[in-house]
């Protein structure tokens, strides 16, 4: 079995926990996540099945869209619900102020990961240092927010957010980033992933609903990528190609499928004027 799932992930899974529940469900050990969610949030998983686990880094690096509520006057150990209060602050804001510090959270930004986080610093991963007491320096690292769109609540200061921003991005460094630049603090909370490039949750389905037609042919996990179309006997065994062979243009990279539209390579830019395969399905 080999293709794609979309999972609506349900609070309280790890995306661990969501591969070892689809392992059984799927009868396959060869079960992987595109990138992790954080156990309290939810929504959009992608899971890779079979000879698409190979395929995963290309569905990492899409871009995600996310909603939650900013709660400020309040940080948290975690930058989320949570985590411990560390700090509370007096606050009064305006919505045109809230949204004019999101604006400035806009763009090509540098972030600083949160200790609670799957990033390796010397070796280990910040949230194992996280619950051993261990606070390490992080380097900023640069990330993109496309679009950091802010409605109020009926709480003068819980604002329901909008964000859709580069692999990479912890919403809650913007949450709490965003109460920091209005003079004071914030954490986020309900915290659902909406979107992963083109994956959304109208094609999700919860871990409950699913069995073996939930699982999607390979050449669709790829359908953000250009597409376009070869012979087996063309590519051979995995080989190099002149761009002209494929008929390919910009940066890439390319899916390859055959004439009925089955996945046959996923192909990427190489020296001169050639092209090789990152990783052959056929």
């Amino acid at each position: 079995m080999d293709g794609l799932v979309v999972v609506d992930k349900e609070a309280g899974w790890t995306s661990h926990d969501v591969v070892a529940k689809l392992r059984g469900i799927l009868g396959t050990k060869k079960v992987g996540h595109s990138g992790t969610l954080d156990p309290d949030a939810t929504g959009v998983l992608l899971i890779g099945v079979g000879r698409v686990t190979r395929l995963l880094r290309f569905l990492t690096v899409l871009p995600k869209t996310y909603t939650g509520e900013v709660v400020l006057g309040v940080e948290t150990s975690t930058l989320d619900a949570s985590g411990e209060v560390v700090a509370t602050h007096e606050m009064e804001v305006e919505i045109d102020a809230v949204r004019a510090a999101a604006a400035g959270l806009t763009g090509d930004i540098l972030q600083v990961p949160p200790m609670v986080s799957a990033v390796q610093v010397g070796g280990r991963r910040l949230h194992e240092l996280a619950r051993a007491g261990v606070e390490v320096e992080r380097e900023a690292r640069p990330v993109t927010v496309h679009r950091f769109d802010v409605e109020s609540s009926d709480d003068p200061l819980i604002y329901r957010v909008e964000v859709e921003c580069s692999s990479g991005t912890y919403v809650r460094s913007l949450a709490a980033d965003l109460g920091a630049s209005l003079g004071g603090g914030g954490h986020l909370r309900n915290l659902r992933r909406t979107a992963i490039g083109s994956f959304t949750l109208a094609e999700a389905r919860q871990i409950g609903a699913i069995d073996e037609s939930a699982v999607l042919p390979p050449a669709v996990a790829l359908r953000d990528y250009p597409t376009v179309v070869a012979t087996r006997e063309l590519l051979g065994s995995g080989k190099v190609l002149a761009r002209s062979h494929l008929d390919v243009e910009g940066d890439g990279p390319w899916a390859v499928v055959d004439a009925d539209g089955k996945l046959l390579a996923m192909y990427e830019s190489h020296r001169d004027d050639t092209v090789k395969p990152a990783v052959l399905i056929a």
